[in-house]
């Protein structure tokens, strides 16, 4: 069993807690903020991008940033020989989101004392990716039964959905948009809309495992989604709120049939669509909730400390 780990991703984070190894985790990223023990921990990452800057100024850094061929964020290497890790758990999906894996790769390579480190990267996609993560993080931390377990556990809460969504014909699943950013827009991707089709919706202006991609407001409105999702990549449901303004104000936005029928959502991006570790299950059964109450009556996230959607009043 590992013994000393260090995670650089959020939802790495959440499954070393899930499998009862929390104790192991010596630092974690800047990121990292659930569950609550882990934000005492040290954080081995930090990022260059300024996040209380407006989205379309963060959205100018970030692509600047990638321009120059240069990370977003930045690995803390002292402290990572300090704290000689025998496990370090990162990502190689998205530069974006995360510390590039080949920077991790380079900064354990340069400390002699890391020469027995194992780098685990998580890459998902998929649904299907993120429960394989419960297994590969469990393996590479030497508890693989566990691992099988947690994937157990959380396939058949997907199961439970399938189940009742599986019979639905097309029109009784309302066409919904999913927006992750708002200025400029991008619509949801990568696992989104096969969260989405298995809660019972289907899913428009995007491609299940594919990167998120920008959007214009026309392709929106010409959509007419009968449910509208706002849910800001890496913000929380409060400022999510102050960064719906954005869209709210857009040309026939009050026109939507999701708006005129009340059918419009926040929700915390950051904890419930970004992060690809076991609370995407909370996500799935929050969008069943949603999109049938009559089959899915109960408010999955009503037992959260820190209320994560709300509806958006027009």
């Amino acid at each position: 069993m590992a013994e000393r780990i260090v995670s650089l991703l959020s939802s790495a984070t959440e499954f070393v807690c899930a499998l009862g190894l929390g104790d192991k985790l010596l630092a974690v990223s800047h990121e990292c903020d659930f569950p609550a023990q882990v934000r005492s921990l040290p954080q081995a990452t930090r990022s260059r991008i300024d996040s209380a800057k407006p989205s379309s100024e963060i959205d100018l850094e970030v692509r600047e940033l990638l321009r120059r061929c240069e990370p977003l964020y930045e690995v803390d290497e002292q402290l990572l020989a300090t704290l000689a890790p025998d496990l370090v758990i990162t990502q190689a999906q998205c530069d974006v989101c995360a510390v590039r894996y080949e920077d991790v790769v380079d900064a354990v390579a340069r400390t002699p004392n890391l020469v027995a480190t194992k780098i685990v990267a998580l890459q998902p996609l998929s649904l299907t990716d993120i429960l394989d993560d419960a297994e590969r993080v469990a393996t590479a931390a030497g508890v693989p039964d566990r691992g099988q377990q947690l994937r157990f556990q959380l396939a058949s809460r997907i199961e439970h959905v399938q189940s009742i969504t599986n019979s639905l014909l097309p029109h009784q699943r309302p066409r919904v948009v999913c927006l992750e950013w708002f200025a400029p827009l991008m619509t949801a991707s990568n696992w989104t809309p096969e969260l989405l089709q298995i809660a019972g919706g289907t899913s428009l202006l995007t491609k299940a495992g594919a990167h998120s991609e920008y959007a214009t407001w026309q392709q929106v409105v010409d959509a007419d989604p009968d449910l509208l999702l706002l849910a800001a990549c890496g913000f929380d449901l409060e400022r999510t709120k102050l960064e719906a303004r954005q869209v709210t104000s857009l040309p026939g936005y009050r026109d939507l049939k999701a708006v005129r029928e009340g059918r419009v959502y926040v929700i915390d991006g950051n904890a419930l669509l970004n992060r690809s570790g076991p609370r995407i299950i909370d996500t799935l059964e929050l969008l069943a909730h949603l999109f049938h109450p009559q089959h899915f009556p109960r408010d999955p996230l009503a037992h959260y400390a820190v209320r994560a959607w709300q509806p958006l009043e027009a």
